[in-house]
């Protein structure tokens, strides 16, 4: 299915461009107001531009649909996730300038407790 929309993607950007391409300014319709023969053209004086730009109007709504599936297909079963989620938790760093607590030995029969914080002298 994405392979066949992928295709399908590519000949409707190509046919766009070829449609785009093709069709004639709004400075060409003032030509042929003076006989500059596109009266006798397959579509008639004024029925290619008719038929062009409703042609390119239904192949832009093919390929933003085709986009839209595509985008749908490739990312829209997936969950979004973040950067920041994919980051493992940091581990808490002491602050800048402070010093770790002394441990005080322990004595037999409990366990070693770390000494009593000091108190911190702003500089």
């Amino acid at each position: 299915m994405h392979t066949f929309l992928v295709i399908f993607q590519v000949l409707a950007a190509v046919a766009l461009i070829g449609l785009i391409l093709i069709q004639h300014g709004k400075g060409a319709d003032a030509g042929a107001a003076f006989g500059s023969g596109s009266s006798g053209t397959v579509f008639g004086s004024r029925g290619s531009a008719n038929f062009l730009s409703r042609a390119t109007s239904w192949l832009a709504t093919v390929f933003f649909v085709t986009s839209l599936a595509l985008a749908y297909l490739v990312h829209g079963t997936k969950t979004s996730t973040s950067v920041v989620d994919k980051v493992a938790p940091a581990i808490e760093q002491p602050a800048a300038g402070a010093v770790p607590a002394p441990v005080v030995p322990a004595t037999e029969g409990e366990a070693a407790q770390p000494a009593p914080a000091a108190p911190v002298i702003p500089e």
